[in-house]
């Protein structure tokens, strides 16, 4: 194969205020859903998978008891069950279960039931059989949503669930499920329940701040955890593997675990302050990690070992689509999300953190980088931004409004930076707007090399300027697309400027003569979102340009012999939107970057053609 995904770094899981956020275990992974489900491996995240099956949003995903499989549901109901060790994810069983959202899902020990519960029109769940996909009983007594389900995994079979009504459903599981008795312990949603891996014990948890302990085999309530209790809605709780332990997370920003015999508070972790640090969902791995979801997407890691009462580690990622993305120092790149964040990706060590400070409150248009190892972002907040060359924080002196929304940036070899507004393209230099260009056309896109800036246009043409300092001075006109411009760049040199459009052709022009190329480069099928040059050095022709498109596919095509060109389909899927050379040519290799709708960057050795 011409090709290798050599990494992927997932995005964190997606989460609603008040709302649970169910995570399950296998080993080392976990598994959640953000519009498609998500193994992330937490001993090494590159490792990390996605599953992209459903056509709807994914809302929750739980691994077999083997590991092997995986149950994933999404917003109209339907469960897809697919293998997890495989290359090619096979679906094996496709259900339609309720006609609605899908809240949670639970497996039997066997692996041969399943009960899905949510918010259905005509039911709230249903227990089927995994092989056929035919009903093996009822759940029955709850008059609102049900947001969790757990099934006993020893024989006798039984299962709870608890909903909105604040009620908990418990059930006999002697095929055909069926109703037993309802607990009315809490008094406002139940958020989560769970039974022991030993089966002896469940718990539950709600928003009127209670943690509630039963008898698996009865459904007789037997404690409560009073104790050093939460002091807001508790979200959710995990067992630990021996069953002696529970942990809890609330919106009271704290991670509690608790002494299941002794009914006391073992350890209390603070996570922080305010309505980011909420805690949303938990789970505890075989491996004895300890993992707890802040609303703002982050995943906390807690080692019950260690006597401080924060987060051992901490895990950050977009949980939004990245709209952008630029090559940083050595081996990292940092990208942009939709919701405003930029996150700085380390692959040598296979990290990601966000970039600390006061950033954008909207998403992020764009990212460019300088001669110095500067860094800048604009967002539609109307901002640009400078981000410290070690990617760390956001500048607190280099914040500069823009006259409209900004569409996309570049920077010039003198560190100029140059911003594409809504009807004209603004110079910035030390913090301050130092030349505004107001075209009669409409800008689009911009690219830059030395002192060359090509901006691309709404009526399917490149402008090539030149930079003196002061003032932009038009040079040529290209012309050659079929459609808006929607992306541009330059080669490192200037020898080369490649431009994209909203019908996916790419025309690749030579400055030296001041002409077309080729523009036999139409392979895409939608609109181009981003163009990279891949040159040996700066002073060297380009050999390749890469290409990303909202078709979710990725082309790499030779400068030197156009008809040749590596396809890399499916490399963003629902849609790309970024992509950058990581590393120079090397031995007739490359290695490339690419990202898009799923927040998901990843990471690609060419075989260049």
């Amino acid at each position: 194969m011409s090709f290798t995904r050599t990494a992927l770094y997932p995005c964190n899981p997606v989460t609603t205020r008040g709302v649970s956020t169910k995570l399950s275990s296998h080993q080392d992974k976990i598994i959640y859903a953000n519009g498609r489900t998500i193994i992330h491996d937490l001993k090494d995240l590159a490792s990390s998978k996605t599953f992209s099956g459903h056509s709807q949003n994914t809302t929750v995903a739980r691994f077999s008891p083997s590991g092997y499989y995986c149950a994933s549901a999404d917003a109209t109901g339907l469960v897809k069950i697919w293998d997890t060790i495989g290359e090619d994810q096979s679906v094996k069983w496709e259900y339609k279960i309720i006609s609605g959202r899908v809240n949670d899902l639970a497996w039997d020990g066997e692996s041969k039931r399943m009960i899905l519960v949510g918010d259905g029109k005509d039911k709230f769940g249903r227990p089927i059989i995994i092989d056929t996909g035919a009903s093996c009983g009822e759940i029955t007594g709850h008059s609102k949503v049900v947001n969790a389900v757990s099934i006993r995994h020893q024989r006798p079979y039984r299962a709870a669930t608890g909903g909105d009504d604040g009620l908990i459903v418990f059930s006999q599981g002697r095929v055909p499920y069926k109703y037993e008795k309802m607990i009315r312990t809490h008094t406002r949603f139940v958020q989560d329940v769970r039974y022991a891996p030993s089966g002896d014990l469940f718990a539950s948890v709600g928003s009127d701040y209670k943690v509630f302990l039963y008898d698996g085999k009865t459904g007789d309530t037997l404690a409560e955890f009073t104790e050093n209790a939460h002091n807001g809605s508790v979200m959710a709780c995990s067992w630990s593997g021996d069953s002696k332990s529970l942990l809890t997370s609330s919106l009271d920003c704290t991670v509690r675990l608790w002494d299941v015999e002794s009914r006391k508070v073992a350890k209390t972790w603070n996570v922080g302050k305010g309505i980011s640090n909420q805690q949303v969902g938990c789970v505890w791995t075989s491996s004895d990690d300890l993992v707890s979801l802040s609303l703002s997407g982050v995943l906390n890691i807690f080692d019950k070992r260690e006597s401080k009462d924060r987060p051992s580690r901490v895990l950050q990622a977009p949980q939004k689509a990245i709209t952008s993305a630029v090559r940083g120092p050595s081996s990292t790149f940092m990208a942009g999300s939709a919701d405003g964040h930029v996150f700085y990706y380390d692959t040598s060590s296979h990290s990601i953190h966000a970039v600390e400070g006061e950033g954008h409150t909207n998403l992020v248009s764009g990212l460019a980088a300088g001669p110095k190892e500067q860094l800048y972002s604009s967002g539609f907040d109307d901002r640009v931004r400078e981000i410290e060359p070690s990617g760390g924080t956001f500048s607190f002196t280099c914040v500069r409004p823009t006259s409209s929304q900004p569409k996309a940036l570049t920077v010039t070899m003198d560190g100029t930076l140059f911003v594409v507004g809504v009807d004209r393209v603004e110079a910035v230099r030390s913090n301050q707007r130092v030349f505004e260009l107001k075209p009669t056309y409409i800008p689009s896109a911009i690219g830059a090399a030395g002192n060359t800036v090509a901006i691309g246009a709404e009526d399917t043409k490149v402008y090539v300027y030149t930079w003196d300092g002061r003032t932009l001075s038009e040079s040529y006109v290209l012309g050659g697309n079929k459609g808006p411009i929607t992306a541009v760049t330059a080669s490192a040199n200037g020898e080369h400027i490649a431009a994209g459009d909203s019908a996916g052709k790419i025309v690749l022009f030579g400055t030296a003569g001041k002409e077309k190329i080729t523009d036999r480069w139409a392979h895409h099928t939608a609109r181009i979102a981003s163009l990279a040059f891949l040159c040996p050095s700066a002073a060297e022709s380009a050999t390749h340009v890469a290409s990303i498109s909202l078709d979710t596919n990725v082309y790499i095509y030779s400068v030197t012999n156009i008809s040749k060109y590596v396809a890399i389909r499916g490399a963003a899927p629902g849609g790309g939107s970024a992509v950058l050379w990581l590393e120079s040519q090397e031995k007739g290799r490359g290695k490339l970057v690419s990202a898009g709708a799923d927040g998901c960057a990843r990471i690609w050795e060419v075989a260049l053609p």
